[in-house]
């Protein structure tokens, strides 16, 4: 299994949408509310490399809310 740690900056006032959405996500087993420079940390795990890169770039953006 590998494990993938995701920082995400998410609008303030849909946070809590984001981390529901981002939890939902197939290989996504954890989601957390942080301080700091970033809002939320993603934990994702999956058993090929090739998964992370299309969690990521394929399902991330289609969560709304999300800031690049």
């Amino acid at each position: 299994m590998i494990t993938t740690i995701v920082l995400v900056n998410a609008e303030p006032r849909l946070i809590p949408k984001c981390a529901a959405a981002l939890a939902g996500i197939d290989g996504v087993t954890d989601v957390y509310s942080v301080s700091g420079e970033w809002d939320l940390v993603v934990i994702v795990k999956v058993k090929q490399y090739e998964d992370i890169a299309r969690i990521v770039t394929e399902r991330f953006p289609e969560v709304p809310g999300l800031v690049k």
